[in-house]
């Protein structure tokens, strides 16, 4: 079950109407519109005060990416190590959801969509094996029994702050 935590995609002002019309009748329906977005920027504000959650240790951030000259994988690190740092998105629109036990963001832009997946390195690993994870991902032949290996999987912390069953 994908249990979304914040999303700006395919937002409908149809599902907003009702609500904005009542709280701001002097409004324009394009006034009210724009409304709508700042409330949903909003709302992910408060979700990363929901997953402000240091985990002490860096997060990987496992990409595929859809850019202007076709898919490419990559990664970064999140050196913080705090999950609300995750909730950042760079293009059109994004979705931030947990899907089978994985964090998870859909970021859509004008050349395609990235897809991302958050796991946290396991502390048993020195930096030498943790570089080596990196140069697979890099060069695109990593393999979940690779990232399984060293990485684990986010969201079952992520599913206690919002009372979800795992699926």
């Amino acid at each position: 079950m994908k249990h979304i935590i914040w999303s700006n995609y395919g937002l409908d002002y149809e599902d907003w109407r009702e609500e904005l019309e009542e709280q701001f009748p002097d409004y324009s329906e394009e006034e009210r519109w724009m409304f709508m977005y700042d409330l949903n920027a909003e709302d992910l504000e408060c979700e990363r005060m929901n997953l402000n959650i240091p985990l002490g240790i860096p997060i990987l951030c496992i990409a595929d990416l859809g850019l202007w000259n076709g898919r490419h994988s990559g990664y970064a690190e999140i050196r913080s190590g705090n999950i609300k740092d995750c909730l950042v998105y760079h293009g059109d629109s994004a979705e931030f959801y947990v899907e089978d036990g994985e964090f998870k963001c859909d970021q859509y832009h004008h050349d395609g969509t990235n897809y991302l997946t958050y796991r946290v390195w396991k502390r048993q690993y020195t930096q030498a094996f943790k570089d080596r994870l990196l140069d697979k991902l890099y060069e695109g032949n990593a393999t979940q029994e690779d990232i399984d290996k060293y990485t684990k999987p986010l969201g079952s912390v992520i599913s206690k702050v919002y009372g979800w069953k795992e699926d």
